[in-house]
């Protein structure tokens, strides 16, 4: 899993590696049931906190898209599809709205004002 984290991105870290995960598990590049490798060496390839890679790790088992089992690790436990998926792209666009000097409002505009 090659997964990459903005230092510019205002989003605190835990987010950044969540939204990252799910993006790999929209995409195909993890399967349901696929294992995912252990927090320490995610932690370890990103050069951050373990205890930060597992907040994520909590975060999209909350979700539903993860599931933790002792002895085994953490596995894709569904597809990121759906409500999941649209969300976290929905995020994504917000935040480069905001970037760009747009508010929330003006982005609920500009969706209204497609066919």
């Amino acid at each position: 899993m090659l997964l990459t984290l903005d230092l510019n991105d205002v989003r605190p870290l835990h987010e950044q590696v969540a939204a990252a995960i799910r993006r790999a598990i929209g995409e195909g590049s993890y399967a349901a049931g696929d294992r995912l490798p252990p927090a320490r060496e995610l932690a370890q390839a990103l050069g951050i906190n373990t205890n930060t890679v597992l907040r994520a790790l909590r975060d999209l088992r909350d979700e539903g898209l993860l599931e933790f089992r002792r002895g085994r690790g953490v596995s894709v436990a569904g597809v990121a599809g759906g409500r999941a998926l649209l969300v976290q792209r929905a995020r994504e666009l917000l935040e480069d709205a905001q970037r760009h000097g747009y508010r929330r409002e003006d982005l609920i505009t500009i969706l209204k004002e497609l066919p």
